[in-house]
């Protein structure tokens, strides 16, 4: 819904358009000119009225979208538990471990394949290693730091939404039943995590629950969880002192990440729950920003084919891959899909899958897969955009 707004927005002639000439001085790279090199347009012949506003509104937006992802990552890693669910679930590590070979080598399979078809090829690649480690947030985390245009990340994230779509109403249905002709079902577990399983589920009831958001009874939590996201986005913004221009958004999303990982630790900050659900209202808020940039002409000029294969290939692909290394490791049906189910769609799908498996034993694995995923696939993303 929000992309959907943010593209009606952006493409009904509501907004201002810019002028030829402005266009070519962007060029395609840039959304806006800097405040001196705007006035320096100004003075040339191309220049026209509708300029100045147009380049004050993209100015808005990009400094929207850059906040609101800066404010989010924190929000979002403040109450994770990441200490307790490596103690409590170190068997789905060897899950974790074929998921994410199994994601790589789908990534550059599909790189090789399509990547010469595609435009940005290898800031897609970094942005589909975020989005299918961690969700929406990685994804625009990598698209920021990577500098994505706009075209090209409402593109990609449409088709992974798509195509996500239908995996995973495969894996919710049948795909129990094939996997069950390849690998082992689902069979004994350790009672240490039966133990923990009320316990856990309990702790993160609220990945998925946003019923109150705004209440005033939470209001004191939102303000404290907002104020440690402030100080946290502070002290990475900071970094821009000390690295050069190209890289200071990569340099801060990775401090910020860090940063807020380390913070999650901190019992006052981790026991705010109310902090993840406020985080993914600003992912939210930056989804619509960003589309309101996005040109639906432009969109469909793009390699549209080859990215939609290039995604196609790397969810499915990696799942093909991941069942086949499950039967050469001799894991269990159950805790390969949700393994799958974490990485590619993010923790809080994981109870309704494992509902839909009827085994609630594997939903700590599941999470322990997911946060994982989640906390690291933005260094994972852009540290492989960047070599590519």
């Amino acid at each position: 819904m929000a992309y959907a707004a943010g593209l009606v927005l952006g493409n009904i002639g509501l907004l201002p358009t810019a002028g030829d000439a402005l266009i070519q001085v962007l060029g395609g790279t840039r959304s806006f000119l800097p405040n001196g090199e705007f006035q320096e347009f100004m003075k040339t012949p191309g220049f026209t009225e509708g300029d100045e506003t147009y380049n004050q509104i993209a100015q808005l937006q990009e400094s929207i979208m850059n906040y609101t992802i800066l404010i989010a990552l924190p929000l979002m890693l403040f109450s994770l538990h990441l200490k307790k669910w490596l103690k409590n679930a170190r068997s789905t590590l060897l899950s974790l471990v074929l998921a994410m070979a199994s994601l790589l080598v789908a990534i550059f399979i599909g790189y090789y394949l399509f990547a010469h078809h595609i435009t940005e090829s290898e800031k897609v690649t970094g942005m589909l290693i975020g989005v299918y480690t961690g969700g929406t947030p990685n994804l625009a985390a990598i698209g920021r730091a990577l500098n994505v245009s706009p075209d090209i990340f409402i593109l990609t994230h449409t088709y992974d939404l798509i195509i996500g779509s239908v995996a995973l109403l495969f894996l919710m249905t049948i795909a129990q039943r094939l996997f069950n002709t390849f690998l082992p079902r689902s069979g004994v577990f350790r009672r240490a995590e039966n133990v923990m399983q009320v316990e856990i589920e309990e702790d993160d009831a609220h990945l998925e629950n946003y019923d109150g958001l705004f209440q005033r009874k939470n209001l004191p939590d939102m303000g404290k969880s907002l104020l440690y996201a402030i100080i946290i986005f502070a002290v990475g913004g900071s970094t821009i002192f000390f690295v050069p221009k190209e890289d200071q958004v990569l340099v801060i999303i990775l401090t910020i990440t860090t940063l807020g990982l380390l913070a999650s630790l901190l019992k006052p900050v981790n026991k705010l729950k109310i902090s993840f659900p406020l985080g993914m209202y600003f992912i939210i808020v930056f989804c619509l920003a960003l589309s309101s940039m996005a040109n639906l002409r432009e969109m469909f000029q793009i390699e549209f084919l080859e990215l939609f294969l290039y995604v196609l290939w790397v969810v499915f692909g990696s799942m093909f891959i991941h069942v086949g290394l499950a039967r050469i490791f001799k894991v269990d049906t159950d805790t390969t899909i949700i393994a799958i189910t974490a990485l590619t769609y993010s923790p809080p799908f994981v109870p309704a899958v494992a509902l839909a498996l009827k085994n609630r034993n594997v939903i700590i694995g599941g999470l322990t897969i997911g946060i994982l995923g989640f906390a690291f696939g933005s260094y994972l993303g852009i540290f492989i955009g960047k070599i590519l």
